[in-house]
Order: C-alpha cells, then structure tokens, then sequence
C-alpha cells in the first residue's frame, strides 16, 4: 500500500517554516480596513471542493495543484485566537493581490479527514502553493508584512 507522500511534503515544509514563525512575531500590523472586497474573495474549501480546486488526494499520491493561480491554504478553527486575527489580513491581501492569487479557508473541526491527511497539527498553519513547486507550510498567526513576504518569496507573486 502507498502511502500520501503530502503529509512528508507539509512535515518538511512546516520544520523549514519554524524560522519564519519565529521572525518578526513582536510585529504588528494595523494597516488592516474593513472594507469588502471588490476583486476576488476568500474561498472557503469542505473535501469536494478541496479535491476540485486544489489537490484530489484520493486520486493521486503525489502532489498535484489544480489551481490556476498560487494559492493559500488557512486552516483555521473558528475557536483560534490567532486564526481570528488572520482572517482580516487574508481577506485584506485577497482584496489586493485580486487575481494574482487565491486565498482558501480549511475550517479543521468541519473538515476532520483533510486536517488529519496533511498532518495539521497546529492552527493556523498556512500552506503556500506555489503555480510549480512543492507547498511550504507555516504555523501561526503572521502579520500581514510577513505574509507579502512570503507571497513574493514563496509564490513569486507581486501587487
């Protein structure tokens, strides 16, 4: 039997991302408005559409994107303090990276079996998917200056 080769993936990623978690966490950023978004939206993601949009892991054991931009994946749990602050700098950096990117929302207590697939451990880890390329996770609440870092770093995307 094989065995999802994705759960390694994000392992690696997520102990190659515990340097930036521990960057910049004294920072923060109120640069964050309200407003509703104009561009494109955050998508929130049950198992269908998971498989649909981003990686069918029932389909294939290797890593695989969909999608047609970089993405972001955010599992969260609605009980999360941290996941609370990162919602309105993911819907904020989805407002200005508009089609550049896609931001998508896992929520963890609804979405148990895709949590438990890739070997989320801690809230919020977000993954970053890049168009080619393996995913690479990190853990924990990130300011929104670090997000754009990584968005150009990681995704190789700018505004």
């Amino acid at each position: 039997m094989k065995k999802l080769k994705f759960p390694l993936i994000i392992g690696l990623a997520l102990i190659s991302g515990i340097a930036l978690s521990f960057a910049n966490t004294n920072k923060t950023d109120n640069a964050i408005d309200s407003d509703e978004s104009q561009g494109s939206e955050v998508i929130y993601l049950d198992k269908t559409t998971f498989k649909e949009k981003v990686f069918d892991y029932e389909a294939s054991q290797t890593w695989d994107y969909k999608g047609e931009v970089p993405a972001i994946l955010d599992f969260y749990a609605d009980w999360c303090g941290p996941c609370k602050q990162l919602s309105p700098v993911l819907k904020q950096l989805q407002k200005e990276y508009g089609d550049k990117i896609q931001i998508y929302k896992i929520n963890t207590d609804k979405e148990k079996e895709l949590a438990g697939t890739f070997g989320i451990r801690s809230l919020p880890t977000i993954v970053f998917v890049p168009l080619d390329g393996e995913p690479q996770a990190a853990m924990g609440f990130r300011p929104k200056n670090d997000m754009e870092t990584m968005i150009k770093e990681i995704l190789k995307v700018e505004k």
